[in-house]
């Protein structure tokens, strides 16, 4: 009997995994983890999905008004912004995951630093410190397409950062940001074939975090 309740507490403590989707713009992270999502419900694994920038906080409106165009913000201060979106939600992640609820991310603080980096006069390392310390991803899946790949497909060129050229600078940084735990995936094939393989990598990457404690992110012993 002591046994058994000790197992269960056992279980209680696992926690669920942090898995971002990352990648140029209409590379098919939203849909992609919409099929991951309801995968893992069909699974009955305790799943629940976050989208960067969170248009829905105070700080996301503004974010939203930038982004289609519609209020100018100075670049570094928009920078603090999309991080600030980010931080705004880590309590609510964290209490997630220690409950062992498994969180399918589409975009995180890689976006961040490969957009603004794309523009003229910021560095990566610069980009990167307002992310100092958030959660680290388990699992990164880059979801790999040439940006004039992209561009074909639907309503591409409707928000401030949709074009061809720019895309082709934040791919650059995304390849600069690549960790251990990243998986690079070719997403120039069916949504069906796409999703087949995603969620194969994630439902063997869950089983293995249960017991880590979650990571903080660009910390010094990260490098």
């Amino acid at each position: 009997m002591i046994l058994r309740s000790s197992s269960f507490s056992r279980r209680m403590m696992d926690r669920g995994a942090l898995i971002v989707f990352e990648g140029c713009d209409h590379s098919g992270k939203t849909t992609q983890c919409k099929r991951l999502v309801e995968l893992l419900e069909q699974k009955r694994i305790p799943v629940q999905q976050f989208r960067f920038p969170d248009r829905t906080t105070a700080i996301g409106q503004m974010i939203n008004s930038y982004l289609s165009n519609k209020q100018d913000i100075e670049d570094h201060a928009v920078h603090l912004l999309f991080s600030a979106n980010r931080w705004e939600l880590v309590p609510k992640m964290k209490v997630l995951l220690e409950a062992g609820t498994t969180l399918i991310v589409d975009r995180y603080a890689y976006s961040g630093v490969s957009f603004t980096a794309a523009k003229e006069g910021f560095s990566i390392d610069w980009c990167k410190q307002p992310d100092c310390g958030l959660p680290r991803p388990d699992l990164v899946l880059y979801l790999n397409l040439r940006p004039d790949a992209a561009a074909k497909r639907g309503n591409f060129g409707n928000e401030r950062y949709e074009q061809t050229d720019f895309q082709a600078k934040v791919m650059k940084n995304f390849h600069l940001l690549k960790e251990s735990y990243w998986k690079e995936i070719d997403a120039d094939k069916t949504e069906d074939d796409l999703a087949a393989e995603l969620g194969e990598i994630v439902l063997n990457c869950i089983p293995t975090v249960r017991e880590r404690p979650i990571e903080k992110l660009w910390c010094k012993e990260e490098g």
